[in-house]
């Protein structure tokens, strides 16, 4: 036997054992697949069932009163108040620049483009953004208002929430966004809108049907031949405008976020965007992104694609899912005879509004708004104006020059009108925690001695397809006095579990710890996404899978405060942990689930907290802010608040610091 070969066998009973620990970067992935693949059986089996004209109008007004409800309720219509603040003339059409205020002093700066031939009314389309940071005057948008107002379409192009005129978080003497992009202008207030359950999705959403009003109301305009297009997030905006507007005649979405979650062969996280493309508890509801343009159902319908967008912007299922999807919503128009009124039109080129894809909008709007039989053989000349050309507000700022609100103080005027209750109720639904089993116990994976203690690597199966992996530490001296503490911390079970950390020191004085990672933390942070490497890379984050698990309705803190709750379980039924008290410690971003599982769990006694949030309407308190989003629970306010969670522990003890530090000495009196 060569010398390696009997390393090898030598070492067989080792490495047998160490087939005891489980591939744990799996488990959050997996469980949410099981959500989708059942969100996706159950939307199959009710899409399925619809074969007849009825089935499709009743599906059409359960999508419509369904993505109201998941976005946060229909606004109210106020008035308008729109201005017109300025005016150019080019070859074959002019420009109007106006404000109008889709709410009450929240101000949405445009330009309509008339046809200067023709006769009126005209057709009119509502051009909605992609996320370019300046809005309405990116080169190809521009580009696609000219030809289609020289073609004879009034058009109104409004800068969307967080771009151009309307970027809320502008660096100092500047117009541009200090941010990281335009998503970021959309997700930092749409996560402080979520709190008060508000969302970025309505007040996006709302700003489209405000901006259909003022089009429709134009005297230019046919308010009978109105459509609406848009590139990337436009396109998706589109999508969420048809959902909810029955005024639209016709509409073609470019590269839009077609993506279900809801799918076949779910990649977790799935294709989670910025807030606004996110809908929140849409599993559960069985309503997932497609079903935005059933209401829109026979009318004609144009989705264009990149082929490049599956590993280029979206994630690996974005084509397959689409066409999936595409064939579903065909089928209700072959119900219907329609047919001949819904197109996939897909180009090899990147994720952007192309020359061929202009032509193709044109052709489709020629074809249903104007009963053109000849299609568009070429573009119009386009020539792109200064981004200053097109502003509404002189400063190119609507917040600088007409004053009016931002989303944050959206957020906290909302916030401002909730009267949180004192006493908590209905959290456990609304995170979507689930209790342990009964009879909940530990498997032992090893064991090894250690200077002040026995270690146990153990794991908890917490949930469908999740394991809980942690280190227990057995004093070899046990004080029954001395609490079991269960203890969490961001990084994980691993930092402090060393022979010298602070675990096995507070061991050999006595203590039983428990050790645990908790979903989405530690050995538990979940697998790469296939595909892409820059979507992959990109969407391993934690704020990914928060997303996620929001849209499938298990908010991530939920996820955390289940897991929690099982080894808590489990480690009370654990024979070194007869006669001790339960105490849980947590530090950091992960005193949230530990406050929240004491307020669910009257048998933890006590709970010593470090560092952490202090209050869920602290995070309204100033525009920027630092805080995971997997902490974030929509609707939060209107059930309890940090502070009231701690108080409805009384007289279970509840010690706060104010560091995420943890001192030795506060765990002998705790």
């Amino acid at each position: 036997m060569y010398r390696r070969e009997f390393l090898i066998a030598a070492g067989a009973p080792l490495a047998a054992r160490a087939t005891g620990y489980r591939d744990y970067s799996r488990c959050l992935p997996d469980h949410l697949r099981a959500l989708a693949e059942d969100a996706y059986q159950r939307r199959n089996a009710a899409l399925a069932a619809i074969t007849s004209p009825e089935a499709i109008r009743a599906r059409q007004q359960w999508a419509r009163e369904t993505f109201w409800r998941l976005i946060g309720g229909q606004p109210e219509r106020t008035p308008l108040r729109a201005r017109l603040v300025g005016a150019f003339k080019r070859p074959g059409y002019r420009v109007e620049k106006i404000v109008y205020e889709s709410r009450p002093r929240f101000h949405i700066p445009a330009n309509l483009y008339i046809p200067s031939g023709g006769k009126p009314p005209h057709p009119g389309v509502l051009f909605q953004m992609g996320h370019s940071l300046n809005g309405k005057a990116a080169a190809p948008y521009q580009k696609c208002c000219q030809g289609l107002a020289r073609l004879g379409y009034v058009v109104l192009a409004f800068d969307p929430m967080g771009q151009g005129e309307r970027t809320y978080y502008p660096r100092p003497g500047g117009t541009l966004t200090r941010l990281g992009s335009a998503d970021d202008e959309h997700t930092v207030p749409g996560k402080q809108l979520l709190l008060a359950g508000e969302t970025s999705t309505r007040v996006q959403v709302w700003d489209a049907v405000r901006s259909l009003d003022y089009l429709a109301a134009h005297p230019m305009v046919d308010p009978g031949r109105l459509a609406s297009t848009g590139q990337s997030g436009g396109g998706t905006l589109t999508m969420l405008l048809a959902a909810v507007d029955d005024r639209l005649a016709a509409a073609a979405i470019s590269c839009a976020n077609t993506e279900n979650l809801a799918c076949a062969d779910f990649n977790p996280p799935g294709s989670t965007d910025d807030a606004e493309q996110n809908l929140l508890a849409s599993g559960p509801a069985g309503f997932d992104r497609w079903d935005t343009l059933y209401p829109l159902t026979p009318k004609p319908l144009l989705v264009l694609v990149s082929a490049k967008d599956f590993f280029g912007t979206y994630s690996p299922r974005y084509i397959a899912n689409g066409q999936e999807e595409f064939g579903k919503l065909r089928r209700m128009y072959e119900i219907l005879g329609a047919a001949d009124r819904i197109g996939w039109r897909e180009t090899p080129l990147g994720h952007s509004l192309s020359y061929e894809l202009r032509m193709e909008i044109y052709r489709w709007f020629g074809r249903w708004l104007q009963g053109d039989a000849r299609p568009v053989g070429e573009e119009p000349p386009v020539e792109v104006e200064r981004d200053e050309t097109l502003w509404a507000a002189e400063s190119g700022n609507v917040v600088r020059s007409f004053g009016g609100l931002t989303p944050y103080q959206l957020a906290r005027e909302a916030a401002a009108r909730i009267a949180t209750p004192q006493r908590p109720g209905g959290i456990e639904s609304l995170l979507g925690v689930v209790r342990p089993a009964a009879g909940l116990g530990a498997a032992v994976l090893g064991r090894s001695p250690s200077r002040h203690c026995d270690v146990e690597a153990i794991e908890v199966r917490t949930a469908e397809q999740v394991w809980a992996p942690a280190w227990l530490f057995v004093p070899k001296r046990p004080d029954r006095a001395r609490p079991l503490i269960v203890a969490l911390e961001p990084a994980g079970r691993n930092p402090r579990s060393l022979e010298d950390g602070l675990w096995q020191q507070l061991a050999g004085e006595g203590f039983l710890i428990c050790a645990p990672d908790v979903r989405g933390s530690g050995d538990l942070t979940p697998e790469f996404p296939r595909g892409a490497a820059g979507h992959g890379r990109s969407h391993q984050e934690e704020e990914n899978y928060a997303w996620a698990s929001l849209m499938l309705g298990q908010s991530l803190v939920g996820q955390r405060v289940t897991d929690l709750l099982a080894v808590a379980a489990a480690m009370r039924a654990h024979p070194a942990a007869e006669g001790r008290r339960l105490v849980v410690a947590a530090s950091g971003k992960m005193t949230v689930p530990a406050l929240f599982a004491g307020a669910l769990e009257p048998s933890i006694a006590a709970l010593y907290l470090a560092g952490g949030l202090a209050s869920f309407r602290s995070l309204l308190e100033a525009e920027d802010y630092a805080h995971p989003l997997a902490n974030f629970v929509p609707g939060i306010l209107g059930v309890t608040d940090l502070p009231q969670l701690a108080a409805s522990m009384a007289p279970r003890r509840v010690r706060w610091a104010a560091e995420a530090r943890w001192d030795r000495e506060a765990f002998f009196v705790l």
